[in-house]
């Protein structure tokens, strides 16, 4: 009779004993959840370090600069943010681009682009990356290329409207950089990379 008794309490205390450690570890986890959750949109993009984790594909590439666009004209998105987010979207830009768009020079056209964006009531609300399926791959000059179209949804005056921008991407060391983008209307037609201005 005690021998079982023992067997029992042993028993009980081994149940005990997991009950709780399964709480605590579910409690860790739902507690990470919820700091990663806190974390805002902003934090989210600049969190990520581009020298150990670069976007593998070209989709990744443009889908995490649709990331950035979106934090631009976020309502909440402060200056000293602006400033941060512009210099790693230039982490994605070719070198060529770069040249273009000297730093000063590019942080004042963000900040006019942003404020005019705002002034204008605009929200961008969302985007939506074509699939891989839709990269269209290409050679030119001895450069890989690859263009790929994003939508983005803003809302003007309470109406959902939409613009189609086409990227084009150089590969560079083994990376998809950003070398340029226009609005599609204006590249009907057109198929060479050279009618892609460098931004």
């Amino acid at each position: 009779m005690k021998k079982t008794t023992t067997i029992i309490i042993i028993v009980l205390l081994i149940v005990i004993v997991g009950v709780v450690g399964v709480y605590a570890f579910m409690a860790g986890k739902a507690k990470d959840e919820q700091q990663s959750a806190a974390l805002t949109a902003v934090e989210k993009v600049l969190s990520r370090d581009l020298s150990k984790k670069y976007p593998a594909t070209v989709r990744e590439v443009v889908k995490y600069y649709a990331e950035i666009i979106k934090c631009f004209y976020a309502e909440d998105t402060r200056d000293e943010d602006l400033e941060a987010l512009g210099m790693k979207a230039r982490e994605l830009y070719d070198e060529e681009l770069l040249m273009n768009n000297q730093i000063e020079d590019y942080l004042i056209n963000l900040k006019s682009n942003v404020q005019q964006f705002k002034s204008n009531k605009l929200t961008l609300a969302s985007y939506s990356v074509a699939g891989s399926v839709n990269v269209d791959y290409f050679q030119e000059d001895g450069y890989e290329f690859a263009r790929l179209n994003c939508t983005y949804y803003y809302m003007e005056g309470g109406v959902t409207r939409s613009v189609d921008i086409i990227y084009l991407l150089r590969k560079e060391n083994k990376l998809w950089k950003i070398y340029g983008w226009d609005n599609a209307k204006n590249l009907q037609g057109q198929d060479n990379a050279e009618n892609i201005q460098v931004q």
